[in-house]
């Protein structure tokens, strides 16, 4: 793959040492499946992000799933896992948990998620093929199993945000899908804290669904050159609209990876 010119990109490639490269999980690590416990990570992935990880200041996945969770999804059958990876942070339920050298930090659970388990059930009763997925931090009311997914997205919307509303929760759309969970961190906010932390001088982001547009703008502000990559789908469409280069998928973020490990390797953009 030929790499676009960019001077985010070109910043990452001339000082790698200085580069922070973000991800999201699902859709962009991993494909969209109908059940998200399915939802593995491309079979490349581990192997691409530990050869991007020696060569750059830091590797994070930034995602709304348990950091365990991704983990567990992050291994591959004939070879590494993503906690293989060498100084991977994997920042779950949006930021609020972190996973970084086999620990896990994180703040009490939300006591609203009490409310959204008992009563859940009767807001989606009788709805064929709605799932319900507990992240523990969070719970996720997915309608991709619906026969038409978008309808059902759409008489769900106002009843799930007025039980966030009695719950002290917030409501994050994505692909198919009404996550319910705590307030006062996205993505965005997440990202920029570890780019502080890690005194970054330059960045990436890539993403696919909703949820990623505060990343994305977190890269847009930050005062370090960036470049947001967009994992593209049919689904949200809108995401290209924000971004700075698009591939096809997961197996296209792989590929413009490698496609990144490669040019460092040459020096393509040294100097």
């Amino acid at each position: 793959m030929k790499l676009p010119t960019h001077d985010g990109l070109s910043a990452i490639l001339s000082d790698p040492a200085g580069a922070v490269i973000g991800l999201d999980f699902d859709g962009t690590l991993s494909p969209i499946v109908a059940d998200p416990a399915a939802a593995v990570v491309h079979p490349d992935v581990p192997a691409v992000l530990a050869d991007l990880a020696a060569l750059v200041n830091a590797v994070v996945i930034v995602t709304g799933r348990p950091p365990g969770t991704a983990l567990a999804l992050g291994a591959t059958p004939a070879g590494p896992s993503l906690a293989d990876v060498p100084g991977l942070v994997i920042l779950g339920h949006y930021g609020m948990e972190r996973w970084e050298a086999g620990q896990i930090t994180a703040p009490p659970p939300p006591p609203g998620l009490d409310l959204v388990r008992a009563v859940l059930s009767t807001v989606i009763a009788g709805m064929d093929g709605v799932l319900i997925e507990d992240k523990d931090r969070a719970v996720a009311v997915h309608t991709r199993g619906c026969p038409d997914p978008a309808a059902a997205l759409a008489v769900l919307s106002r009843p799930i945000e007025r039980l966030a509303e009695q719950a002290g929760l917030v409501v994050e759309p994505g692909r198919f899908v009404l996550e319910l969970r705590s307030p006062g961190m996205d993505k965005g906010r997440a990202l920029s804290a570890f780019l502080a932390e890690r005194e970054a001088r330059s960045v990436m982001f890539a993403g696919d669904d909703l949820g990623d547009l505060a990343a994305f703008e977190a890269v847009e502000h930050a005062a370090v050159p960036g470049v947001r990559v967009c994992s593209g789908s049919g689904e949200v469409a809108e995401l290209a609209a924000h971004t700075d280069i698009v591939v096809d998928g997961p197996a296209g973020v792989v590929t413009f990876l490698r496609a990144v490990v490669d040019a460092l390797h040459r020096g393509d953009f040294a100097g």
